[in-house]
């Protein structure tokens, strides 16, 4: 059995040909769009977080108002920018959210990836400390948001407050218990998945990972997987930890997947660079009708070694339209894998 959600870039432009025009659009139909998945019987509604572009920016707003309006579904980021991140802030953020919907957030965090301005973190008022990286500051950021989720007090209480507080240090609040186990580190390197193993979170892993071999994407992201969990029991935790992956897939079912995904596509995969100097290896995409898609995925090594597969989806096509694609997978695909 897997777990099976969506993943939404919340992208928005005003293009004639878009569903998604605006900034709202996106919003609420991200909200419709979960409440529909929920209705499908998928397990998960997940959204990127982007700064300084048309796609969803601060996500707690978001999953808030997801939480409020479905009653079982999973609602995480894949991922947060934690260099553009007070920790302490968003543990408030993170705990409203998670009570909102009862213990239903799995938030996914990272040190990002190249964004639209040239050091966006900057003008959020952030700064690597020095001899730090922007990505040391992501992690150091991680550790304190972490460390504050416990439910923990460390603040010394005022003598004279206004109002009265319990005994003690004090704990940021609201609290939300269970929260620390249910955050995931998007990990791209073998090296960041064994350092989020001994922190003791969960693993998410794109559609892309930098490029460690010349071994195929699902290959080389099995491979990250492996190293994860074999870290992760070294470092002794008790429980059982989670991982992700997410998948362009689209099962070809009438004339209009077809005229949306029946071309030649992208089913190869790419190396590129994302970054100066960093080779990426990008995943393929999947489309086919169910019997020939069945074949494909049964042979992708990585979504066998994930207990969670993400299904990125093309928002500006819709709500009904996503819906459908969702339902095509969970419908005509997953039985016959042994996900479902």
């Amino acid at each position: 059995m897997k777990k099976i959600g969506f993943l939404s870039f919340g992208h928005w432009t005003p293009s004639p040909h878009s569903e998604t025009r605006s900034a709202s659009d996106t919003l609420l139909q991200s909200i419709d769009l979960a409440v529909a998945a929920e209705e499908l019987g998928a397990d998960g509604a997940y959204f990127r977080v982007h700064h300084f572009a048309r796609q969803l920016g601060s996500p707690f707003p978001l999953l808030a108002a997801v939480g409020a309006r479905t009653s079982r579904i999973e609602i995480g980021t894949a991922v947060i920018d934690m260099r553009y991140e007070n920790p302490l802030y968003m543990a408030e953020d993170a705990g409203s959210a998670d009570l909102i919907s009862g213990g239903r957030l799995q938030l996914g965090i990272s040190r990002g990836s190249p964004e639209q301005v040239i050091d966006g973190w900057r003008h959020f008022g952030y700064a690597p400390a020095e001899g730090e990286t922007d990505a040391d500051m992501a992690r150091r950021h991680a550790e304190v948001f972490l460390d504050v989720i416990q439910g923990k007090g460390f603040a010394q209480p005022n003598p004279r407050p206004m109002f009265p507080n319990p005994p003690g240090l004090l704990r940021l609040e609201p609290y939300s218990a269970g929260l620390r186990d249910r955050i995931w580190w998007g990990a791209a390197t073998t090296p960041t998945a064994e350092w989020a193993a001994r922190l003791g979170v969960n693993l998410q892993s794109s559609t892309l990972v930098m490029a460690e071999s010349d071994k195929p994407f699902h290959i080389q992201q099995a491979e990250q997987i492996a190293a994860y969990r074999k870290a992760w029991a070294d470092a002794g935790h008790e429980r059982t930890p989670r991982v992700s992956v997410s998948r362009s897939i689209f099962a070809i079912v009438n004339e209009l997947d077809r005229r949306y995904f029946g071309g030649p596509g992208d089913s190869q995969d790419h190396f590129g660079y994302i970054e100066p100097g960093k080779q990426a290896v990008f995943g393929r995409s999947y489309a086919a009708e169910p019997d020939e898609l069945i074949k494909q995925l049964a042979d992708d090594e990585a979504i066998k070694a994930a207990d969670t597969l993400l299904l990125t989806v093309p928002n500006q096509l819709g709500v009904a339209y996503n819906a459908h694609v969702i339902e095509s997978i969970l419908k005509h695909v997953a039985p016959a894998l042994g996900w479902r």
